[in-house]
């Protein structure tokens, strides 16, 4: 890499295919005050494809915060004395200001995508990344339009320095690098795999039924009192208040794209009683169901 920060030694540095972008000082400057992106900014960027005898050492860190990013081969990062191993579809962030050094392995070099970035912001971002207050190597599915972001942001790199591209790729960088570091919450389906996340898609998966708790809590396997504590812990609300909030949720989609009328809304939610829907509609969306459907309807 070639940062803001010069490494005190460097292995190799020049390889088939690899991208390399550092903004000029006069750029840095002027995003740093630029209060679009001066929170938060890209200072260098790149892409070292099988990057064989690449490694960089820093005995006195660099006032950057640097993500490492590899999708093919392997190498270590070393922060402080501690080594990490990096594996493909895994990342770490270096925390600023850290001695540090890494490398590619050399009989299998790894392909990484890197970034290095500052603002005021930079630190709650690396926190983030934190695993008990300590940096982790995170393991993340592949996802070609996080490549797709990033080689987005070298474009515009490559073509102007202009202001609003300046803003426009620092959006950009943002949204790459939460992609990574929420990854399972951007894609909760795939991660939420606890007992009340199973009950939320059993809800969702039945929303005409009329449940009750010990429904719900027998459907789970465990006791209503365990079930109904560790429901509200994670969600704030009680079961059946949270499924009344989901068919209510459902039926705002029934207002908006059909013309079903009240009555027949409730038969296709599980509610009997057509005014006790108007009045929790009413509750939970500060307007009555016909006042919803005459405002939102197309």
């Amino acid at each position: 890499m070639n940062p803001a920060t010069e490494p005190k030694k460097r292995i190799k540095e020049g390889f088939i295919g690899q991208k390399l972008i550092v903004l000029p000082p006069n750029i840095k400057r002027n995003i740093a005050r630029n209060p679009l992106i001066k929170n938060f900014y890209l200072t260098a960027i790149g892409h070292y494809p099988k990057a064989s005898l690449h490694g960089i050492e820093r005995k006195t860190g660099c006032n950057e915060y640097i993500l490492i990013y590899c999708i093919e081969g392997k190498g270590d990062i070393s922060i402080s004395g501690v080594q990490y191993n990096i594996d493909p579809n895994t990342y770490l962030i270096i925390p600023r200001n850290v001695p540090h050094k890494y490398r590619s392995s050399t009989s299998n070099p790894w392909s990484i995508y890197w970034v290095h970035f500052s603002g005021d912001l930079a630190q709650f971002i690396y926190n983030r990344s934190l695993l008990n207050d300590q940096p982790h190597v995170h393991t993340v599915p592949y996802d070609e339009n996080r490549i797709k972001q990033f080689q987005q942001i070298c474009y515009i790199l490559e073509h102007s320095y202009n202001e609003k591209e300046m803003e426009i790729l620092n959006i950009h960088l943002l949204h790459f690098i939460s992609s990574l570091i929420y990854y399972k919450e951007i894609n909760p389906a795939l991660y939420d795999n606890d007992i009340v996340s199973q009950s939320i898609a059993y809800m969702k998966k039945n929303i005409a039924m009329k449940f009750t708790i010990e429904d719900l809590a027998l459907q789970q396997r465990i006791s209503i009192s365990h079930y109904s504590r560790i429901f509200k812990q994670k969600t704030g609300a009680s079961p059946i208040n949270y499924f009344n909030q989901l068919k209510i949720q459902k039926s705002c989609q029934y207002l908006y794209f059909t013309d079903s009328n009240i009555k027949e809304i409730c038969a296709l939610l599980g509610f009997d009683d057509p005014y006790y829907f108007s009045r929790l509609f009413t509750k939970l969306m500060g307007v009555s169901p016909s006042a919803y459907k005459k405002k939102h309807k197309k």
